[in-house]
């Protein structure tokens, strides 16, 4: 997909005339930057939002690398499952990307596409890796894949504030496992918030020195794996005392954590879903709001 686009391109790929497109560009209808040359040129994430926010109908997708929506509501959602799975299991980064963006061109957001969609297609993988009908190696494609779509969404949501709150996250030393850090990342930037991924692997030590260095509202720590309970137990302690003393909130998720594992340790939030995460971080928005307002 282009990132930048003439008014000719939006036009073809709506559906009406060059000179109306002009008009709402100069109406701010439509987000435009000038060339050095004087000649309007559109940025491709302000033209999906303008088209997500109007529920315009795009005529002619091809034209600026898009699919064409191909229905709405609750069926869209569900069939698209199935296919999202057979896409990661073939290792089709071009059908998976398709399947995404007509999600998100429907109107559904990143949170959804994620909770809905694209978790529940990575747990039929798992299921079928336990049971042997996929190599690991198909498994390991498939999230990689689910990366460069996920960067892709970023790049097509609403820019962020200078003003907006930070967030860092990862994953702990020993798990390698990439989707879910990924997707909070981009789930929290579409809340608003200047979320950083800082990758997988990562001792507490490290957690620790982004905190004290960067300063950030929200730590989330994505735990799909852990090694040995008592070096996570004794390690997590000296992580989250070093939180608590920085005014850091730790989120948590991950099939990791049993219910017997979240009994033994402390945290600001345990997320289920990615909608979870989207909440306590509104939240936090709002004792900010309010404690700037006394």
């Amino acid at each position: 997909m282009e990132r930048s686009l003439t008014p000719k391109q939006v036009a073809q790929a709506i559906g009406v005339s060059e000179a109306s497109l002009k008009r709402w560009c100069d109406q701010g209808l439509l987000p435009t930057q000038r060339t050095a040359g004087g000649h309007r040129r559109l940025p491709l994430e302000g033209v999906i939002q303008y088209l997500r926010s109007t529920g315009r109908v795009l005529v002619k997708p091809e034209v600026l690398g898009l699919p064409s929506v191909t229905g709405q509501g609750e069926a869209l959602i569900v069939r698209e499952v199935a296919s999202i799975q057979h896409a990661l299991e073939l290792g089709d980064e071009e059908l998976f990307r398709r399947q995404v963006l007509n999600l998100y061109m429907s109107g559904k957001s990143i949170c959804e596409i994620c909770d809905r969609a694209i978790t529940p297609a990575f747990q039929g993988i798992g299921e079928q890796w336990e049971h042997g009908t996929i190599d690991v190696y198909q498994e390991r494609r498939a999230c990689e894949i689910c990366k460069v779509v996920l960067n892709e969404l970023r790049k097509l949501s609403k820019p962020l504030p200078s003003t907006a709150p930070l967030a860092i996250g990862g994953t702990l030393s020993g798990d390698m496992y990439l989707v879910p850090t990924s997707i909070a990342e981009v789930v929290l930037r579409e809340a608003g918030w200047n979320a950083q991924n800082l990758g997988t692997n990562l001792p507490c030590e490290s957690f620790c020195a982004a905190m004290k260095n960067l300063r950030p509202r929200i730590l989330w720590l994505s735990v799909s794996f852990i090694e040995s309970l008592e070096a996570f137990l004794r390690e997590y302690d000296a992580l989250y005392d070093s939180a608590t003393e920085l005014h850091v909130a730790v989120v948590l998720g991950g099939n990791a954590l049993t219910p017997e594992i979240r009994a033994r340790i402390r945290y600001a939030a345990f997320c289920d879903t990615f909608a979870h995460l989207v909440s306590f971080s509104a939240s936090l928005t709002i004792q900010q709001s309010s404690s700037q307002t006394v």
